[in-house]
């Protein structure tokens, strides 16, 4: 994308024409409505802001672009809006990954925007850089890409197609930056590209380690990483995502404060990263639940490899059916209770449902919780607003008849940004309240 100027007939000077497209990216005209969506900050165009598309080369045959390709987004009224990944099989047609007339979208332009990013979590995360996420997919304008970094293990997610397609040159110059210019040994590169969403995007789902640039291929997919001074064994190849959870990783050590010496609750514990910190805290009983026996398996190995299986029991059930069950059974006394649920919804459609899931589970934990005890409670669903979660635990403890006096509001760790007016990246929310 250059700049032209124009000579002013009038007075003969030379005024800055309007953008000008000079690349062969194809066009994509959008309505005032969608414009005004990418002048507001979001970087998606959807399906139904689209007016018309225009080849970039004024003669080639047709006007459809590729998918995968970039595309240049503009108003109806001729106004450069921005340039991204296009793809006809979304409901996201163009994903966008530069609003700057003048970048070049060559190898530099990756290279740059990949340090940026790397250079951030270094900041940021300081000491636990070495345990991060390092692309957070559009928060850091690398739409559909996730990478977490386990130590010397990369863990990666593409979810979009113009990604996809430029996924070879991506990771290898992010190998090239950790390795020669952050100091960070990588000897693993594992993909998980599992979800559904890739199909929606027309892409195959698949996994599988990246071959080439000196990386290996462990045939066990596990690794050991130290959060917040617990040792933590990661299944990267089999684990729910990319196989932890990256994301409360500082949440986790706010539970520490309320957890000395405390009989603990840690409800959908997975792999038991809330339970651990509490016992290390030193809570005088902590019992973690999760429907998954795999997962406690490995939470069982996460405890005793920190010393701490004689404080702590694992129970294999139904956070909900536990719950109910736990009311009924005066035995079942908690000073503090965890809740930290998988995403109940990942769509407007269910979110009525999924509130009402939320309800219950906090509802009958607060009813297990005399005054003066613990609830933490979170949601991981970006569809659940913090308006909505706010809500919906204010009538769950109209519901369980208590008070509640907020302690902390939290939300994802900063590895994690969240990029203003796109509140998709804005999804994580952790609340801690003493029940009065």
């Amino acid at each position: 994308m250059d700049l032209i100027f124009l000579k002013d007939e009038k007075d003969g000077s030379y005024q800055k024409n309007e953008v000008v497209c000079m690349r062969d990216f194809a066009k994509v005209i959008i309505t005032e409505k969608g414009a005004d969506f990418l002048r507001g900050g979001h970087v998606w165009v959807y399906e139904g802001e689209v007016v018309k598309t225009e080849s970039g080369v004024p003669e080639s045959a047709g006007a459809a672009p590729v998918d995968g390709d970039l595309v240049n987004v503009f108003s109806q009224k001729g106004k450069y809006l921005g340039t991204g990944f296009y793809n006809s099989h979304s409901k996201i047609r163009v994903r966008i990954v530069s609003k700057n007339a003048n970048d070049r979208f060559d190898e530099e332009f990756w290279t740059r925007k990949l340090r940026w990013a790397i250079e951030y979590r270094r900041r940021v995360m300081g000491a636990d850089f070495a345990c991060c996420r390092l692309i957070f997919g559009e928060a850091d304008a690398f739409p559909g890409l996730t990478v977490d970094r386990f130590g010397d293990v990369l863990v990666t997610e593409v979810l979009s197609l113009g990604m996809e397609r430029i996924k070879p040159m991506i990771y290898r110059v992010l190998l090239k930056l950790l390795r020669e210019e952050f100091g960070a040994p990588v000897q693993v590169l594992y993909e998980r590209n599992e979800s559904p969403l890739r199909k929606l995007e027309g892409m195959e789902a698949d996994s599988g380690a990246w071959e080439g640039e000196g990386l290996t291929d462990p045939e066990s997919g596990i690794c050991e990483i130290v959060e917040n001074g617990i040792a933590y064994e990661v299944d990267y190849k089999n684990g729910q995502k990319t196989g932890f959870f990256l994301d409360q990783k500082y949440n986790r050590a706010a539970i520490r404060k309320i957890a000395a010496g405390a009989r603990v609750l840690d409800c959908f514990t997975h792999t038991g990263s809330f339970a651990l910190n509490a016992a290390q805290a030193g809570a005088a009983h902590v019992t973690a639940v999760d429907i998954s026996a795999d997962a406690l398996a490995i939470a069982k190995r996460n405890a005793a490899r920190n010393g701490l299986s004689d404080r702590m029991d694992f129970v294999c059930a139904d956070v909900f059916d536990y719950l109910k069950e736990s009311e009924k059974a005066p035995a079942f006394d908690y000073d503090v209770i965890i809740l930290d649920p998988p995403a109940f919804t990942k769509s407007r459609d269910t979110l009525k449902n999924a509130i009402k899931g939320y309800r219950e589970i906090n509802s009958r934990a607060m009813r297990l919780l005399r005054r003066g005890s613990y609830l933490a409670t979170c949601s991981c669903s970006h569809f659940m607003t913090e308006t909505y979660f706010r809500q919906m635990i204010h009538n769950a403890a109209t519901d369980a008849g208590v008070g509640l006096r907020q302690i902390e509001a939290r939300q994802q760790s900063p590895d994690h940004p969240i990029l203003w007016n796109v509140p998709e990246t804005d999804y994580l929310k952790f609340f801690i309240f003493q029940i009065v």
